[in-house]
């Protein structure tokens, strides 16, 4: 099946494209702040709406927290699963956006337009590119490409706590033969590429204690234990000399990078000098041997990502606090276990305290990796076709974040997932002034056409 006429039809509806796009930025569907409760709902069912204007039997499903969306529409062939989230991150430091970040607008920079607003790149911008893609399809062909279930969450910026639920309750609703997830990007600087390989994340966090309350540096200082100083220490064992986690069993379910993947990742548009050198750095600091793709891609870390205990306000205290703590996570790749690791990280933190401390640990959250089989045809279809909108071959690469979705669709629906996103790494997602490049929504509306045809 062609898609010639549907990537026509796409370029020149770009202006209404954008329009329907604004009106969906403007909604400040915050999930995170009770305050946007009304917001949340505003958005879903906006976005209900759009789906019974393109043919969709479409609902919005309440839930304990904000809804989700639900659209579906019949005919031949394999049935796709589309999913996105239309609810976006907070937005303070508001002082420090260009403009209202909830009044989109397009910008001119020096390489090109952006669509400037909350939301633009995560994930309302990348979700509008499928159903700007359906839209195309159905002007030009009458109908919808095949059996297509839409599927948007609202709480995806604050944990998806209704998303298993939801899942679980709602599998007749959900069956598909594939899935596709939209919340992804580029590599570099506009090669495509096909999320294959997902990291896993365990958060742990622990508080050292020792004395009964917080002591005199000068009185007590070399003679009373020091629950600070006893957890830099811990921290500083959590590695070695070559970069390597010492957590015993850590590497257990660890496999290397198949030749065939690591070919594609060096071919990639990627310099590890720019990447590092973006944010101030110049050296990579992780597993001595690794490239940085491996390491933010395939590879497992243990990172600190707070330390508090003691004083810390202006001018100086000297004390010794009676307790410090540490909010540890871990990125988990291939079979990894997430609740050993725990375990394991757990006994050793109390293997190495002195006498009179203690340790007393809090978990957030413990998901494991997801890997994709990409020798389903689909995977190489969808490839080609995105090679040729791009001009550039698409590769097979992992993602150093954890989308959690991905796991729960293979797990709860029995759904190999295809991550396709087209943002860029500049898109200040997360941040003030974020963005969306008008080249990467138009591209990707025009990817979304090729793919479906493809898949067809």
């Amino acid at each position: 099946m062609t898609a010639d006429a549907v990537l026509e039809r796409i370029d020149r509806d770009l202006p209404a494209s954008l329009d329907r796009l604004f009106a969906l930025l403007r909604i400040p569907s915050i999930s995170t702040d009770p305050a946007h409760a009304a917001d949340c709902r505003a958005a879903a069912d906006w976005l209900v709406a759009e789906l019974r204007d393109l043919g969709f039997e479409a609902a919005r499903h309440d839930t304990p927290g904000h809804p989700m969306v639900v659209g579906t529409t019949g005919g031949e062939g394999a049935r796709l699963l589309f999913y996105g989230h239309y609810d976006v991150q907070p937005v303070d430091p508001l002082d420090l956006w260009a403009r209202p970040p909830f009044d989109p607008a397009l910008e001119e920079t020096p390489r090109g337009p952006v669509i400037r607003a909350r939301g633009a790149a995560d994930d309302k911008g990348q979700l509008m590119t499928f159903l700007e893609a359906c839209r195309a399809w159905k002007a030009v062909h009458g109908t919808l490409p095949g059996p297509i279930t839409v599927f948007f969450e609202g709480e995806e910026e604050s944990g998806s706590p209704s998303l298993i639920p939801f899942l679980q309750a709602n599998r007749d609703l959900l069956r598909a033969d594939g899935a596709l997830i939209c919340d992804t990007g580029l590599v570099g600087d506009g090669a495509p590429a096909i999320v294959t390989m997902l990291r896993g994340l365990l958060g742990e966090e622990v508080t050292i204690r020792a004395a009964s309350r917080d002591l005199h540096s000068g009185m007590y200082g070399g003679a009373a234990a020091n629950p600070a100083r006893i957890l830099a220490r811990i921290i500083a064992g959590l590695h070695d000399a070559s970069g390597r986690v010492t957590v015993p069993g850590f590497y257990e379910g660890v496999e290397e990078l198949p030749q065939a993947i690591r070919d594609q990742w060096q071919g990639l548009p990627f310099d590890p000098d720019d990447f590092l050198g973006e944010v101030g750095l110049s050296v990579p600091a992780g597993e001595a041997g690794r490239s940085v793709l491996e390491m933010i891609w395939s590879r497992p870390t243990c990172e600190v990502n707070g330390i508090a205990g003691g004083y810390a306000g202006a001018g100086f205290k000297t004390v010794l606090a009676a307790e410090a703590r540490a909010k540890i996570s871990f990125r988990l790749v291939g079979d990894q276990d997430p609740l050993k690791i725990r375990a394991a990280f757990r006994a050793q933190v109390r293997a190495a305290l002195p006498a009179d401390c203690t340790a007393e640990f809090a978990p957030h959250g413990a998901s494991p990796a997801c890997r994709m089989d990409t020798a389903h045809p689909a995977f190489e279809a969808a490839r080609a076709a995105l090679g040729a909108e791009w001009g550039t071959p698409a590769a097979y690469v992992g993602c150093g974040g954890s989308i959690p979705v991905a796991g729960y669709m293979k797990d709860i629906l029995g759904l190999q997932s295809m991550l396709i996103g087209f943002g860029r790494d500049d898109d200040r997602i997360h941040s003030p002034n974020e963005k969306y490049d008008l080249e990467c929504f138009r591209k990707g509306a025009r990817s979304w056409a090729r793919i479906l045809a493809a898949l067809r």
